[in-house]
C-alpha cells in the first residue's frame, strides 16, 4: 500500500512536469501585474509549475538514494519525512499558483485516499487558507468594480480576509439596507486571476488525453470543452451572483438547507456580496457525533438531488469548502460559480437510467438508454449483464431497501472504477458532453459521504426525491422537508 501511496505524488509531479513542458513550448504571453502571476509572464507561471514537479520527483529520487543502505526502521522514518516534504512544496506552490491547478489541488484533497495522509493535509488547507492578497490590492479591486472604497460603500469593512481561495478571497462588511446594518461576505476577485486561468486552460488538452488512459473509446474533445466552458463561468460573479439568487429563492424556508441571500447592488463581475453566515467548518464536524454526520450526510444528499430533479440544476462544485454547518443540523451552502443547468431532454435520459438501474432493475432497458445516451458505443461486442455490472455500480448505494454506510473505500473505488481499464467495458465507454458534472456527484458527494462515514436507508430517501416515485418521508429530515415542500409549490 506504502509503494502505491508514493506512486501516487510521483505521478503528480510527472503530470505538472509534462503539463508545464507542453505549456512552456506555447508562445509566451505579455506581463500581467497581478496578484496570482507576478513573476511577470505566463512562461514564469509554466516554470514554476516545471520546477515544482522536479522538485517532488527529486525529493523521491534522494529519498530512494538514502534509502539503499538504511535499516528497515530508517526507511520507514525516510518515507514519513520524504511524505511530508513533497506535501510542503505542491500545497506552497499550488496556493501561490491561484487558478485552475489550484481547484485541482482542492480536489485533489478529497478524492483520493491513495494519496500520502500529508499530502491530503496540506491540500486541504487550499479549501479555506490558501495565501491571501493585500488588503490594499482588494480594495483597489473594488473600488474600480463599485466606483467607491469599501470605506465609503460599507459601514464597516475588515482588510483581513477570512478566507481565500482559487480566484478569488472573502471579507468581512456591514452595509446599511433599509435602515438596518446587516453583516455581509464580499469576495474579491484576484486580479489577473482570468489570465491565470487560461494560460492553465490551455493545457486541458493533457486533462483530454489522462482521461482517454480510462476510457480507451473516449474522445475527449466535447468534455474538455464541458470543463473549460464551466471553470471560465466561475470567473464571472455576474452568472454566480444569478445561480446563486436562483437557488436561494427555491430553497426558501427550507428546514435545513440554507442558502445566502445576494446583495446584487454590491455585486459586479469581480465582486460578489452576500448574507454573510457563521458556521463550523468540515474539521469541526469530524469531530462530532455519527448520528450528527449522519444527518449532514442526509442534508448533503437531499441537497444534491432535490436541486437535480426539483430544479434541474447541479452545483457542480461539491467540496467541504464550500460548506458551513451549524449546531443544530443545518448547513449552509456556499458558491455557486460552477453550477450546470440541465435541458429537460438531459433530464428525462438522467431519470431513465436510475430508474432501469435501480429502481425497475431492468439491464436490457439500461443498456438501451446507455447507448441512446451516448454513454456507451451502440453494439458493443460486449454482454448486457457486464454493462449492468459495470454502470450500475454507481447507483449501488440506492439501489436496495436497506440501511448501508458510506466509506472512504466505496468512495475512491467509484473513482477507480471509473478508470478502470480492465474492464471490458471501458473500450466502449465516453462520457458525453451533458454527463461531465453529473460523474461529480460520484466523485465529489459520495467522497464526501464516505470520509462522514455516513449511514442510513438512502434507497427510501432517494425515492422520496425520484420524480418517478415520490415516497413518503422515510427520515426525520424527510418530514421535515416534506412539509416544506407542501407549502413552497
Amino acid at each position: 500500500m506504502r509503494f502505491v501511496r508514493r506512486l501516487s505524488i510521483v505521478a503528480i509531479g510527472g503530470v505538472l512536469v509534462t503539463l508545464a513542458r507542453r505549456a512552456m513550448r506555447r508562445r509566451p504571453r505579455p506581463a500581467v501585474p497581478t496578484l496570482a502571476i507576478r513573476r511577470g509572464t505566463f512562461a514564469a507561471r509554466n516554470g514554476d509549475l516545471a520546477r515544482l514537479g522536479m522538485k517532488v520527483g527529486a525529493t523521491y529520487a534522494s529519498a530512494s538514494a538514502r534509502k539503499v543502505f538504511a535499516s528497515a526502521e530508517r526507511r520507514v522514518e525516510i518515507d514519513r519525512q520524504t511524505e511530508l516534504k513533497s506535501a510542503q512544496h505542491v500545497s506552497e506552490r499550488l496556493g501561490d499558483m491561484k487558478g485552475a491547478l489550484m481547484k485541482l489541488g482542492q480536489m485533489a484533497s478529497y478524492l483520493d485516499d491513495g494519496l500520502p495522509a500529508p499530502l491530503r493535509a496540506a491540500l486541504s488547507q487550499l479549501q479555506s487558507s490558501a495565501p491571501p492578497m493585500a488588503s490594499q490590492l482588494a480594495a483597489e479591486v473594488i473600488e474600480r468594480e463599485l466606483g467607491s472604497s469599501p470605506d465609503q460603500l460599507f459601514v464597516e469593512w475588515d482588510p483581513d480576509p477570512i478566507a481565500a481561495a482559487s480566484i478569488g478571497q472573502v471579507h468581512r462588511a456591514v452595509v446599511l439596507v433599509d435602515g438596518v446594518e446587516r453583516a455581509v461576505a464580499v469576495k474579491v476577485q484576484y486580479p489577473g486571476v482570468d489570465q491565470a486561468i487560461e494560460s492553465d486552460l490551455k493545457n486541458a488538452d493533457l486533462l483530454g488525453f489522462l482521461l482517454q488512459q480510462g476510457f480507451s473509446g473516449l474522445d475527449p474533445s466535447e468534455m474538455v470543452d464541458e470543463v473549460k466552458s464551466r471553470i471560465r463561468e466561475e470567473l464571472d460573479y455576474t452568472q454566480e451572483a444569478r445561480n446563486q439568487s436562483i437557488f436561494a429563492e427555491w430553497f426558501a424556508g427550507h428546514p435545513f438547507i440554507k442558502v445566502p441571500r445576494v446583495y446584487s447592488d454590491l455585486s459586479t463581475a469581480r465582486v460578489l456580496t452576500t448574507e454573510l453566515v457563521a458556521g463550523h467548518s468540515w474539521s469541526w464536524v469530524a469531530e462530532q457525533s455519527q448520528e450528527y454526520r449522519d444527518r449532514v450526510g442526509e442534508t448533503l444528499f437531499r441537497f444534491v438531488f432535490r436541486s437535480l430533479y426539483g430544479m434541474h440544476k447541479f452545483n457542480g462544485d461539491p467540496h467541504p469548502g464550500n460548506y458551513l454547518f451549524h449546531e443544530d443540523g443545518s448547513v449552509t451552502f456556499l458558491d455557486f460559480g460552477l453550477v450546470k443547468h440541465f435541458s429537460d431532454d438531459e433530464m428525462r435520459t438522467f431519470i431513465a437510467m436510475v430508474s432501469s438501474a435501480a429502481y425497475e432493475r431492468d439491464v436490457p432497458k439500461f443498456r438501451t438508454v446507455l447507448e441512446d445516451s451516448g454513454m456507451l458505443k451502440l453494439d458493443a461486442p460486449v454482454s448486457t449483464d457486464d454493462v449492468g455490472e459495470y454502470f450500475g455500480r454507481f447507483y449501488e448505494p440506492v439501489s436496495a431497501d436497506r440501511d448501508i454506510v458510506w466509506t472512504p473505500t466505496y468512495a475512491s473505488g467509484i473513482v477507480r472504477h471509473t478508470f478502470d481499464r480492465s474492464s471490458p467495458i471501458a473500450q466502449y465507454a465516453t462520457v458525453p458532453k451533458a454527463f461531465v458534472f453529473i460523474q461529480r456527484i460520484n466523485l465529489g458527494l459520495y467522497a464526501i459521504l464516505g470520509e462522514l462515514g455516513a449511514r442510513g436507508n438512502y434507497r427510501r430517501i432517494a425515492e422520496e426525491l425520484w420524480p418517478f416515485v415520490g415516497a413518503p418521508p422515510s427520515t426525520e429530515l424527510g418530514e421535515a422537508e416534506a412539509q416544506w415542500a407542501a407549502t413552497h409549490r
